[in-house]
């Protein structure tokens, strides 16, 4: 993690709290990577020292992160098949996929979104291919905002306890994201392997 940016979210929750946490959590949500594993931490360090609300930070988090995610959607609803169209050949990208999608959101759309929130970096991007897949946009809204809850709660919480331990901290949340990242690509490297297999049979 880049100090200087670290640094940057600190100040700035610190000067404008809930406005700050408002803005990044949104953009968060909108594809642009702010780390909610420094933004809701620090928000609970403001919670111990008596300056913000553990339920206040989280619900406002939340509902930034709704936000972003309703840009996002937008977006992938809107331009994403106009996009696989015109570019997918270059990306392997085809009108199955788009198919493939269609058929995964409308059966697992609301647990993929609700565990998604949850996911480091995936969190941040979940909501393009359920705009591409053209989710139903309130059953996506709910759970976007039900997954986006305890994530941030959990946050929260855990700055609040480890207020005098920053550091040890962030050295556990970032240990979490190796192991979250290893998980996500032994399942896609599974599930591959699992296609290549069914094509030749």
């Amino acid at each position: 993690m880049f100090s200087w940016l670290e640094q940057i979210l600190k100040n700035d929750i610190e000067q404008y709290r809930l406005l700050a946490i408002y803005i990044t959590m949104t953009l968060e949500s909108a594809c642009i990577p702010i780390p909610s594993e420094i933004v809701m931490p620090y928000a609970g360090h403001l919670v111990a020292r008596g300056k913000l609300g553990i339920m206040q930070a989280a619900i406002v988090a939340s509902l930034a992160n709704l936000s972003g995610s309703w840009i996002a959607y937008s977006v992938g609803r809107y331009g994403g098949r106009a996009f696989v169209d015109r570019y997918g050949r270059y990306i392997f990208l085809s009108r199955k996929h788009l198919r493939d999608a269609d058929n995964w959101f409308a059966r697992r759309g609301e647990i993929t979104v609700f565990l998604s929130r949850m996911l480091p970096a995936v969190r941040t991007f979940i909501s393009l291919p359920a705009g591409v897949a053209r989710m139903d946009f309130f059953r996506f809204s709910l759970y976007s905002f039900l997954g986006s809850l305890p994530w941030n709660l959990a946050l929260v919480y855990l700055g609040y306890i480890f207020t005098d331990k920053w550091d040890i901290l962030q050295k556990h949340l970032h240990e979490f994201n190796i192991i979250v990242f290893a998980v996500i690509g032994l399942i896609a490297g599974l599930f591959l392997i699992f296609r290549k297999r069914r094509r030749r049979f």
